[in-house]
């Protein structure tokens, strides 16, 4: 095989991807209202005056649970890929993973330990 036979599938997509974008965003562009309003320049654009200051202060907890829901997600993207090719794969792979999964459920229960996962 050639490498423009290999390669052919990856340069039509990504030719089609950027017209398909490019003719959204026109499309947006030309066809969305554009028009200038005094409500328009306002913190937030939901029908009613914001009253007050335009900051508040967000508990940690929110942020500690975003933490942990993207380290159990990017846990999700290594080991589905580790478990398609389960058998093709050395012996040590399988010790590797058990590594990343004690180190992973070592930090989850730290977690449950310290009362992080306790909604108040």
């Amino acid at each position: 095989m050639s490498f423009y036979d290999e390669w052919s599938a990856v340069f039509i997509a990504t030719v089609a991807g950027f017209i398909l974008v490019f003719t959204a965003l026109v499309g947006a562009r030309l066809l969305g209202p554009f028009a200038k309003e005094r409500g328009k320049g306002v913190s937030y654009e939901c029908g009613m005056l914001p009253i007050g200051r335009n900051w508040a202060q967000v508990h940690v907890r929110y942020y500690i649970f975003a933490i942990m829901f993207l380290i159990f997600d990017v846990e999700t993207i290594f080991i589905f890929p580790w478990a398609v090719v389960f058998f093709d794969l050395p012996v040590y792979a399988f010790w590797y993973m058990f590594v990343f999964i004690v180190v992973l459920s070592a930090g989850l229960l730290y977690a449950w330990r310290r009362g992080v996962l306790e909604w108040k």
